[in-house]
């Protein structure tokens, strides 16, 4: 039988901010002063690297099942990296915001989930 999981605006925006945090690190990246090789390979490195987390740990179907504390830690990384990216890019309040809405964002997202797999498991 199949199963039509159903997809609510909290996992839109979680998406969103997957993206956005992938394309922060982007601009980060090309953004520095290291030479054109440098920028290159920060602004193709840092997104690779923090897709790959993401993709291992992470994701809805990563290929690591990792305790929740673990996937917590993986998202913090990747969001706190985009923050912190955005403030190292000048736009400090821009980062901030990032961190408050990915963290808010997250929490809300992980009590869905956590509360549909045990609605799952029970019926």
């Amino acid at each position: 039988m199949l199963s039509m999981t159903r997809i609510s605006i909290h996992d839109l925006v979680a998406f969103l901010l997957e993206i956005a945090a992938l394309a922060v690190l982007c601009w980060w990246g090309f953004a520095q002063d290291a030479g054109v090789a440098g920028r290159v390979a920060l602004g193709i490195g840092a997104p690779l690297a923090a897709a790959v987390l993401w993709g291992l740990f992470a994701a809805p179907r990563a290929r690591v099942k990792a305790p929740l504390p673990g996937v917590l830690v993986v998202k913090a990384l990747v969001f706190g990296s985009a923050a912190a990216a955005l403030y190292g890019l000048g736009h400090g309040l821009l980062g901030l915001a990032f961190a408050v809405v990915a963290a808010v964002n997250t929490a809300i997202v992980t009590v869905e989930r956590r509360k549909n797999e045990r609605h799952e498991s029970a019926g």
